[in-house]
């Protein structure tokens, strides 16, 4: 391309993470010559791997929600079709004040499909319970509005303070890095006011959505899975699908360039212009896939329309991953994992992940006795003003053998471990802001209505990779078709 002129059916995507390397991939299905941007030295973003103790593992996301197939059809057209695999039996648990429990088994957000199973009275005590079945009593309007309202908000209203602070702040902040107050529900929870409306309660609304992803709470059919199992991931990890993806776009002639920071964007009469490593690069169609702050920073001069909506940069997330020898986790104390309440004290992790507890493949590859855990750090709590965690790899290695010691049960000293490693996420997690969706809406309809061009990634599309595969193709569609 260089800086010639664009010529029809060129396009440039700016972003290598999965939305970027995914919107290459259609681009390039539909007929372009693409050429993709990325300023880091890696590709697939937040599908990372790193390699501890001899293994090569998962460096941020690491499995995939199958609440939809959009990741297991693009799984199946890269060929890993059969490498599809579901988390281990078990399921996840939650660490509240007053010790750990069973994460009920049907969910949404940690939201019960029915306030009454064991687990969730277990949980809840029996006055808990009690005040979430006032759900199925109140009006369907009651949180079920057009106005934007926060998770807590809707939980609060619908099934009182205890299935707020003991179920769905643990699993929010586990999964979303802040504080469920800080959260639209349409954003992290798409379709479940629209199934509140339509099924009279929020639990018939859970239930429903849990339907959806083969799961039931019907006692007549089968049972539900347990929770933290409505998800998939890859044997090998999650960022073999980044290794696929690369060569797939290789083998289509796409042009893939690491260490190439976009500077500035600008409109040309022949479609887009973007300058980076000292080159101008041009096309006729352009996809920016890269997080929502710098997104709006590289367009607002070339969109003027959308100048003064930056939106919010996500939580800085810091992932310790321990490799331990140690026989005692054999038995799997907490199943797949372990989410934390936010007001649980003495514990600074917001979740734990038991790797080898989770994973068959993973398991068979460390042999008895051999474990990875991993533990993350770092939560947006708004006016609680919780601390993010440690900051130095030092404290932070310090304080996961503390909590994993406490979280799982088990002590575990430094003599246990046989490697570990730190990975930072700065900001790159969705940050689905109350108001932010209404933001993320107009900063795309001013961008399409530019022309030939489209913005994706987590940021507009939701958090997780089932949001991000089935928006990406769907906003390329609709760029290719125009």
């Amino acid at each position: 391309m260089g800086s010639s002129p664009a010529s029809p059916g060129t396009a440039l995507v700016v972003g290598g993470g999965i939305s970027g390397l995914l919107s290459a991939r259609e681009l390039a299905t539909a007929g372009h010559e693409v050429t993709v941007l990325e300023a880091g030295t890696v590709w697939g973003g937040c599908v990372g791997s790193h390699t501890v103790a001899g293994f090569t593992l998962d460096s941020g996301a690491e499995s995939f929600a199958t609440r939809s197939d959009a990741v297991a059809r693009l799984c199946t057209e890269l060929g890993l079709g059969g490498k599809i695999v579901p988390p281990r039996p078990g399921g996840a648990w939650v660490q509240l004040p007053d010790g750990p429990r069973e994460l009920p088994r049907t969910g949404v957000l940690g939201i019960p499909a029915n306030p009454w199973d064991p687990e969730v009275r277990r949980t809840l005590g029996t006055l808990g319970s009690l005040r979430a079945s006032l759900d199925r009593l109140l009006p369907a309007s009651i949180g079920a509005g057009a106005g934007v309202t926060s998770v807590s908000a809707l939980v609060r209203a619908r099934m009182g303070s205890r299935v707020l602070d003991r179920l769905v702040s643990p699993v929010v902040g586990g999964v979303h890095s802040a504080d469920p107050g800080l959260l639209d529900v349409d954003m992290v929870a798409p379709g479940l006011r629209a199934g509140l409306r339509k099924h009279g309660s929020l639990a018939a609304a859970v239930s429903a959505q849990r339907r959806g992803t083969g799961s039931t709470s019907n006692s007549r059919g089968p049972q539900p899975a347990k929770a933290g199992s409505a998800v998939a991931g890859l044997e090998g990890g999650m960022h073999t699908l980044v290794k696929a993806l690369v060569a797939d776009l290789q083998r289509r002639g796409v042009t893939l360039l690491l260490g190439a920071p976009a500077t500035s964007v600008s409109r040309t009469p022949e479609g887009w212009r973007v300058d980076a490593v000292g080159m101008a690069f041009h096309a006729t169609l352009l996809v920016i896939a890269v997080e929502g702050p710098a997104a709006v920073e590289l367009l607002e001069d070339a969109v003027p329309a959308i100048a003064g909506k930056k939106p919010a940069s996500g939580p800085d997330v810091k992932l310790v991953t321990l490799v331990l020898d140690k026989r005692d986790l054999d038995r799997r104390p907490r199943g797949t994992g372990i989410l934390v309440a936010p007001q649980t004290p003495g514990i600074q992790a917001k979740a734990l992940t038991h790797a080898t507890g989770k994973w068959d493949w993973l398991a068979a590859a460390a042999g008895p006795g051999r474990h990875v855990v991993r533990l993350s750090y770092g939560r947006v709590d708004g006016a609680s003003a919780r601390p993010g965690g440690p900051e130095t790899d030092d404290d932070l290695f310090a304080a996961a053998l503390h909590d994993a010691s406490a979280l799982l049960s088990v002590r575990i000293s430094t003599e246990d471990v046989r490697g570990w490693d730190v990975v930072r996420w700065r900001g790159a997690l969705p940050f689905a802001a109350v108001g932010h969706r209404a933001r993320a809406t107009d900063i795309r309809q001013a961008c399409s209505a530019a022309g030939g061009l489209a913005v994706v990634g987590g940021w507009v599309a939701g958090n997780g990779l089932a949001a991000v595969v089935a928006d990406t193709r769907e906003q390329i569609r609709r760029l290719t078709a125009t």
